[in-house]
């Protein structure tokens, strides 16, 4: 996790990240944003109940008369009623709502409020780089390298495009700033233990509520802190009812396939491989590899080299050697 954050810090201090999101097609960018609202979608389904493993179909519909997918339901037609009317926190509302009827019903039980954080010393600087040496751990770094950097980048443009801060031609301001930030991140959190530190597609939903500005973050991770010592409190809200707030989020994100020029089908072939892929391979990283090597096929075998650039080829050529190599 170390040695992947500092290579993943690097590329964001050296631009090479922005060099890799100046390189993505306005209509790829789309689509990636699309795809993390799909991804969203099934991750709310699941943890609703009303989506669940299906040994024939891969997929199939959960028991609709339990009270987890009916207050799931109930969470996010409320949602979107209070959206439409405008209503100042509809996604708070809904969320809470849900909560206090599952209590009510005693469906999920309070867990109380305050508890003390677990020590970290059993994982702070436990670090053990010349084992990460070791042959057979290369291709693991690099694997945690290849999530950290198209896993950050895709959220990054799916949730800066639904903020609006992006301007036409798809490009953020002070985006090697985002950048700097995440990768620390990463590379801190490595430090104290963590599984990678990533950019939260769940971020969106706090886009949507209306937060645009560092600030909102700031007041995030000054609550995330306080949050330590209210662990029971923060448990007591079930899976089901936050299950609302994404789908809700999910429905905002799709609509960057509006954009899309559909009539084009060299167009349409890579941004649908990439909106389908992300959430049926449970990965952002892969939707994006799969977009960026349809992409350049497809342009370059019909006749359409000028919409290829140097960066997606290269990638390209990555993003197949690491599906096919690192992934076995």
């Amino acid at each position: 996790m170390f040695l992947s954050a500092v290579i993943f810090f690097a590329m964001s201090l050296f631009k090479i990240r922005e060099w890799i999101i100046a390189s993505i097609p306005l209509p790829l960018r789309a689509g990636i944003g699309a795809g993390i609202g799909l991804f969203l979608a099934l991750i709310a389904l699941e943890g609703a109940g009303i989506v669940v493993d299906n040994p024939a179909t891969l997929v199939g519909i959960g028991d609709l008369t339990k009270p987890g997918p009916l207050l799931a339901m109930l969470g996010f037609v409320v949602i979107v009623v209070l959206e439409a009317r405008r209503v100042t926190g509809a996604v708070l509302i809904g969320i809470l709502l849900v909560t206090f009827i599952s209590m009510g019903i005693g469906l999920s039980p309070f867990a109380g409020v305050f508890s003390a954080p677990p020590s970290i010393a059993p994982t702070f600087m436990q670090l053990d780089i010349a084992g990460a040496f070791n042959v057979g751990l290369i291709s693991v770094i690099f694997a945690f390298l290849f999530v950290d950097v198209f896993d950050n980048t895709g959220t990054l443009l799916g949730v800066t495009k639904r903020a609006g801060l992006a301007d036409e031609q798809g490009n953020v301001p002070k985006m090697g700033r985002a950048l700097i930030a995440d990768s620390a991140a990463a590379l801190f959190g490595s430090l104290l233990g963590t599984s990678t530190t990533t950019s939260y597609v769940e971020s969106a939903a706090g886009v949507s509520a209306g937060g645009r500005t560092g600030l909102t973050a700031i007041v995030v991770a000054v609550l995330f802190l306080l949050a330590l010592f209210f662990s029971p409190l923060a448990s007591s809200v079930p899976v089901y009812a936050t299950a609302p707030a994404l789908l809700f989020v999910a429905v905002l994100m799709a609509s960057g396939l509006a954009e899309i020029d559909w009539k084009d089908i060299t167009t349409a072939a890579p941004v649908t491989v990439t909106a389908l892929t992300m959430p049926l391979t449970y990965s952002i990283a892969n939707g994006i590899a799969f977009g960026f090597i349809t992409w350049t096929l497809v342009k370059l075998l019909s006749g359409r080299a000028k919409e290829v650039n140097a960066a997606l080829v290269i990638l390209s050529i990555l993003f197949v050697i690491k599906l096919g190599w690192l992934s076995a």
